[in-house]
């Protein structure tokens, strides 16, 4: 069976393009999510009212209840991907049979471990494969895959490194 896309609100989309475009404080806000722990390394996060679980491996120590911090990096990367994908198909009239992004990181945990100061805690490397069954000319899915990494606000905040700051806010006693 195709995808359509039908259910994307392209016209929602051009119109906030537009939108933004007239007028680009309309396009500021902040996303919110706020992580509390449960027991052991189980936490719950809520971001407005979704929310997710997390856990960690019973080898770190957790009782592998729910998706791993890192996965959910990963998971953020391909869903990111797919929007962008059925988005600049639909834009294009790119009808897909099936459209599938695996993402893949590669860790050491000698930095998660402090086992070794010159190994990074995260990803030594990301990649991703668009695995897709449509139509659509090789150049037009080249198209699409240059745009939706120039606009993955996700691989953005990947590859340009956006600024961290912490603070710690202690409860009254």
């Amino acid at each position: 069976m195709t995808q359509t896309c039908a259910t994307l609100d392209l016209d929602a989309f051009e119109a906030t393009r537009a939108a933004v475009a007239a007028d680009p404080q309309l396009g500021r806000g902040t996303f919110r999510a706020t992580t509390s722990w449960r027991d052991g390394t189980r936490a719950q996060t809520v971001a407005r009212t979704f929310a997710v679980e997390t856990d960690e491996p019973t080898a770190l120590g957790g009782t592998d209840r729910a998706i791993d911090p890192m996965e959910l990096v990963l998971t953020a990367i391909g869903a990111c991907l797919t929007i962008g994908w059925v988005t600049h198909a639909a834009q294009r009239g790119v009808r897909f049979r099936d459209l599938r992004v695996e993402v893949e990181g590669d860790y050491d945990l000698r930095g998660y471990l402090a086992l070794d100061e010159q190994t990074r805690p995260g990803f030594s490397a990301l990649r991703y494969t668009i695995h897709v069954d449509t139509d659509a000319p090789d150049a037009t899915l080249e198209e699409i895959r240059r745009a939706v990494e120039a606009g993955s606000p996700v691989v953005d905040n990947l590859v340009n490194s956006s600024p961290l700051t912490g603070a710690v806010a202690r409860r009254p006693a």
